[in-house]
């Protein structure tokens, strides 16, 4: 099934407890159906001139296009990072079954 009305949003954070607790409030606020936390991960990248290596606890939420602003909102206040990753990716197809939950845990 086609599905450009879904999205998938990642962002990393330091730390697991910051993970969970993003997770546990974007799942409540009917921003996001589902939250996978996965981790640790190596980031290697360059921050303020320098190249960094960190370890990363990185969450890849599921949700409608729609609401992209709400969740980008809800993880910069919930956000340890001066300038966290947000980003979404089209879900071009899914399981219709799926998606049709996805869509009835989320908010109108």
């Amino acid at each position: 099934m086609a599905s450009p009305t879904y999205v998938q949003i990642v962002t990393t954070v330091a730390e697991r407890a910051q993970a969970e607790q993003i997770a546990q409030q974007l799942v409540e606020r009917g921003l996001a159906a589902c939250v996978q936390i996965g981790g640790p991960i190596t980031s290697v990248y360059r921050w303020q001139g320098v190249i960094e290596t960190s370890t990363e606890w990185q969450c890849v939420l599921k949700t409608r296009a729609d609401l992209f602003a709400q969740v980008e909102a809800a993880i910069r206040a919930l956000h340890p990072y001066e300038v966290p990753e947000i980003l979404a990716t089209p879900i071009l197809a899914g399981h219709e079954p799926y998606l049709r939950w996805l869509d009835a845990q989320l908010i109108r």
